[in-house]
């Protein structure tokens, strides 16, 4: 009975920072992952009801990140707060161990993991992809928008549904595009035509594509057979495909479970290192169960402060909160470059929580 009882008393303390949390952090995920997106779209004149429903299509990803890092931030705030008004001391007096608090914690960990794990394999991949075809009507709504894409020299990559990758250098205030490639691909990757064209232009809510002073060779063999000039041409799109984060396709991370297991296989396979693919297969499990290890944590340093007379404030939780963020970014980027491996990549962060939770534990255990 009593088991119970705090069992429902520490949801009932955890639970409203778990939400107040998750709201801010996907905020905040939202903000860093569009903030050089949503005003530059709006002020090239893209459709603000488009550019509405691009940002809603972010929310499954951000909730999917959001949860554990929501969940460390509630469960360290509210057992800190029980700590601090020694409650966690009033149990122990009413017969009630303080470990009593890792059924209960990890339980909600387990929930957050599976529920973080689900919307990753579920909403996010459809939302991506959805989110693909909204910038497509972005772009052929408002064929400036482009633009955006080229920012810093990098080149603005489309794909369309007859596997051409169309490549643009640069767009000119009036929509004109500059130094156009486009690239008939064969099994994905060898090409088998490449057009190229010193200007283009792509009218608005239209799936033609016109090319101007441009070049067309084609390939057998992998070696160039045909080379035709030409001063005009068209070039009918379909199911056009853009992206504003630098890609022009789903990041191996966005796949379906079983479609990145296999594109894994293959690779191994052929011997290919593909650092970002085998990164994100060990991000598809390391990232939802951060949230079982944050929960382990958040109840070890519980028990570690009851037990040294230490206050966690606001500003340690949040500290605290961030450093996962943090060493999360620092170990992604380098597994996705090949400066570390998948496994330690992706399971580090993760592993850092737990070691310092059983050091927390063992400090405590010998006081």
């Amino acid at each position: 009975m009593f088991s119970g009882r705090l069992n429902r008393y520490l949801l009932e303390e955890i639970l409203p920072f778990l939400f107040a949390g998750l709201a801010v952090t996907i905020l905040l995920l939202l903000l860093g992952a569009l903030q050089a997106i949503i005003a530059p779209l709006l002020a090239k004149g893209a459709n603000p009801a488009l550019v509405a429903k691009l940002v809603a299509l972010q929310l499954p990803d951000a909730v999917a990140r959001g949860l554990p890092i929501a969940l460390l931030f509630a469960t360290l705030l509210g057992l800190s707060r029980l700590s601090a008004d020694s409650e966690i001391k009033a149990m122990q007096a009413g017969g009630i161990s303080p470990t009593k608090l890792f059924g209960p914690v990890m339980g909600l960990g387990l929930a957050v993991t599976l529920l973080s794990f689900a919307v990753g394999e579920t909403l996010t991949p459809r939302a991506k992809v959805q989110s693909l075809s909204v910038q497509r009507e972005i772009v052929l709504d408002n064929p400036r928008v482009a633009g955006l894409g080229v920012a810093g020299g990098k080149a603005l990559v489309l794909r369309d549904a007859f596997g051409r990758a169309i490549s643009i250098a640069s767009v000119e205030s009036g929509g004109e595009l500059r130094g156009l490639s486009i690239a008939t691909l064969r099994n994905g990757d060898v090409a088998r035509e490449i057009i190229t064209a010193q200007r283009g232009r792509l009218s608005a809510g239209s799936n033609v594509l016109e090319l101007f002073d441009g070049q067309r060779i084609t390939y057998q063999n992998e070696k160039p057979s045909t080379v035709l000039s030409f001063e005009r041409g068209t070039l009918p799109v379909q199911d056009l495909q853009a992206s504003f984060e630098g890609g022009d396709e789903l990041k191996p991370v966005y796949l379906p479970l079983r479609d990145l297991w296999q594109k894994v296989r293959e690779y191994k396979a052929q011997n290919i290192n593909a650092p970002q693919e085998f990164t994100a297969l060990q991000r598809k499990f390391a990232e939802p169960f951060a949230a079982l290890c944050m929960a382990f944590f958040a109840a070890a340093l519980a028990i570690f402060s009851f037990r040294s007379n230490l206050n966690i404030g606001l500003v340690w939780v949040l500290l605290l909160t961030f450093l996962y963020y943090a060493t999360w970014s620092v170990f992604r980027v380098m597994g996705e470059n090949g400066a570390l491996s998948p496994l330690l990549s992706a399971w580090t962060p993760d592993a850092l929580y737990v070691v310092a939770g059983a050091a927390l534990l063992w400090v405590a255990a010998r006081r």
